[in-house]
């Protein structure tokens, strides 16, 4: 999953790549090569291995989170945000009164940078850090920040600086693409914001976009917030199976993986029970939205929302996963036969299909049929092997090798998170990438990548190097064994380092279109890429080896693995279609018809089939509405990309150095830097496994 987050024509933009003509001569052109660094350990064995000298630094200088000095200690986000707004005047201010060229855009990167470089850090900080003055202390940064943002967005000075630069068409076709098309991004940021508004109108529109920032945050936060019961209405046998508190049972999850029956539907009903003030939460913020867009001019969110993507509008998203739906329903009504007859086999009692079944019975069926036992797989997929064979196909791919380097005091977050330094073998340092990967208490329970800092060409010449944060979940290795992977976790952790690498690898010259600054339906094509890659037995023999004995993985494991993903895969792929269109139906036209659990009702048993549960309320869980609101089709129409991508240019040599290169050169090097096209041709929907 790529986290972002949008704060109006300043700030970042989700994620886009495509294959398209290079203007880029080499990457590394006029810029300094980085220094390699003696300090780099082998990237497999510090990940098989706990970390050392964390906490042996006793008397060293503390730098900070991230390196950057004031965040030493939680006060120093204040700090940090007073430098970055004063800074803003600063910027505004010399835009306003530089005469209209290619400086405008310089300078509005430049305002660009020092704001999202606050708040994209605190982004991560307020739901990361274990300590909670940090992640109180991030929060109001980030809501300090998203309030200038939308200030900003609704300048009209600001707007009028950059609107003198692109009416004058002599000017406009001076620039180069990528600079005119910076342009244009943050012009169209002003417009959606409405800047076009009188004074009033545009007050309201920044008092909407601060409370949309703000019931973001309580709606995330509720989320993931468990529930509770008292434990005498559980039977007692399946007790044992949650947190027990006093007289009540914690329930944190839907406990999809268990091989009990009963405990996954108590999980189930009591995790998704309605919660009146998340679900008020939930309507005040499709409420909010909606008022936004058509404050803007726009007639619903969705439509506001899709402008500037691949799809561009919702009525082509609604055309997509309509035809997809069509293309799946003879496929998943097979599954669903299929998982029934599981369930039937191994529970004749209670033989009725349900909405907690199908993720536990298509894995019984999958080990039944494929024996892939995750205990037989876990045992070559050790976390270092895995990194190790991350690192063995950026190289032949790519010429890059990740390397690991010890943090200095404070500048990490948990004494188990490790950097990476990222290295061509001829351009030198690229980034960084710091590897959160393991449980702990209070930490979403989502994998993630977080932008942390943006790349960009500096006036000086230098390239400010990006840094991301890959954020997993992933049991804590111990004297005697290493962290194992599941396949699953395998291949969250390629899909993941799609993103870390697209970010690396987006060598713009501006940072609001770095990496994944791009749009969100192009956002998951280099990750879901990566799934290809995790999937290939010419990958996996490069690294999956037996932590003990060193022994390979045998070929007919691994393609027992990937014919096993085939299993149920259309079921699995019309749950996705089910809460894209959810989506769509939440952002569209207002007000809604019927309730939010009424219309998840409905949308449920016409395109997922499986009957709704009574006194449940699913959507208070979708967490990605925030995230991806109006645009949770995105991964569906990434993933149909990325199957083309592989099929053309990796099928036939997954590690060709000739299109490594052509994909860095041609898709990831321009980030949000060029306009994105869709490269599916007459079938859209070829997305299942053949």
């Amino acid at each position: 999953m790529l986290c972002t987050r949008r704060l109006g024509g300043l700030t970042a933009r989700a994620s886009a790549l495509l294959p398209v003509r290079s203007r880029l001569g080499g990457f590394g052109a006029g810029l300094r090569a980085r220094r390699v660094s003696t300090g780099w350990s082998p990237v497999g064995a510090a990940f098989n291995v706990k970390p050392q000298g964390l906490r042996l630094d006793l008397f060293g200088e503390r730098r900070g989170l991230f390196g950057v000095p004031e965040l030493s200690a939680p006060e120093g986000f204040r700090i940090a945000q007073e430098n970055a707004l004063r800074k803003t005047d600063l910027l505004v201010a010399r835009a306003c009164s530089t005469p209209p060229g290619p400086q405008t855009v310089l300078i509005f990167d430049e305002l660009s940078d020092a704001l999202c470089r606050v708040a994209d850090l605190a982004d991560f900080v307020k739901i990361a850090h274990p300590e909670p003055a940090f992640r109180e202390a991030a929060e109001e940064a980030c809501r300090s920040i998203g309030t200038m943002v939308e200030k900003l967005n609704t300048n009209v000075e600001l707007y009028q600086s950059l609107q003198k630069l692109l009416a004058d068409k002599k000017l406009v076709d001076s620039l180069d693409p990528e600079t005119r098309r910076v342009a244009e991004l943050f012009m169209f940021d002003f417009e959606i914001s409405g800047i076009h508004l009188d004074k009033e109108k545009r007050k309201r529109a920044v008092d909407l976009n601060v409370k949309i920032l703000d019931l973001s945050s309580t709606f995330l936060m509720g989320a993931n917030f468990p529930n509770k019961i008292e434990k005498h209405l559980l039977p007692e046998h399946i007790r044992q199976n949650f947190v027990l508190a006093g007289d009540h049972v914690i329930v944190d999850g839907l406990h999809a993986e268990s091989p009990d029956d009963l405990v996954r539907e108590a999980a189930y009903k009591i995790f998704l029970y309605p919660n009146a003030g998340q679900l008020r939460c939930l309507e005040e913020l499709l409420r909010n939205r909606d008022l936004l867009a058509k404050l803007v001019g726009y007639s619903t969110y969705s439509h506001r929302a899709l402008q500037g993507t691949i799809a561009k509008n919702p009525e082509t998203v609604m055309e997509f996963l309509e035809k997809l739906s069509d293309k799946l329903s003879e496929r998943t009504l097979k599954d669903f036969e299929i998982i029934q007859g599981m369930k039937m086999k191994l529970n004749p009692q209670n033989s009725e299909l349900m909405p907690w079944d199908p993720p536990y019975y298509s894995g019984v069926i999958r080990a039944e049929r494929y024996n892939i036992e995750p205990s037989l797989y876990c045992p070559f997929f050790s976390l270092g092997a895995c990194m190790e064979g991350l690192n063995i196909l950026f190289n032949k791919l790519l010429g890059i090798a990740l390397y690991a380097e010890q943090p200095a005091k404070g500048e990490v977050w948990c004494e188990d998170v490790r950097k990476l330094a990222v290295v061509h073998e001829s351009e030198g340092l690229l980034g960084y990438i710091y590897c959160d990967f393991f449980q702990r208490a209070d930490k979403p329970h989502q994998d993630c990548h977080f932008t942390i800092c943006g790349g960009r060409l500096k006036e000086d010449g230098d390239y400010q190097l990006p840094v991301v944060v890959l954020m997993l979940n992933l049991p804590h290795s111990s004297r005697n064994l290493p962290t194992l992977l599941t396949p699953g976790m395998m291949e969250n952790l390629f899909h993941e380092m799609g993103h870390a690498m697209h970010s690396m690898l987006g060598r713009t010259r501006y940072q609001h279109v770095t990496g994944t600054r791009c749009p969100t339906d192009f956002a998951e094509v280099p990750s879901i890429l990566m799934e290809y890659f995790a999937n290939d037995y010419r990958v996996v023999n490069q690294f999956a080896r037996h932590y003990q004995t060193g022994q390979s993985m045998p070929k007919n494991m691994v393609s027992r693995l990937c014919e096993s993903k085939k299993v149920c895969a259309a079921a699995d792929m019309q749950l996705q279609v089910f809460y894209a269109i959810l989506d769509q139906i939440y952002h569209g036209k207002h007000p809604l018809r019927r309730s939010t659990t009424d219309i998840l009702k409905e949308t449920q048993e016409k395109f997922y089939g499986l009957p709704y549960v009574p006194n449940t309320a699913w959507q208070l869980r979708f967490s990605h509405l925030v995230g991806y609101g109006a645009k949770y089709y995105s991964y569906l129409m990434s993933r149909a990309v990325a199957s083309m991508v592989w099929k053309e240019c990796f099928l036939q040599d997954p590690f060709n150095r000739s299109t490594g290169e052509r994909y860095r050169r041609e898709m990831l090097a321009h980030g949000g830097g060029r306009e994105p096209m869709l490269m599916v041709q007459a079938d859209e929907t070829g997305l299942l496994p053949v």
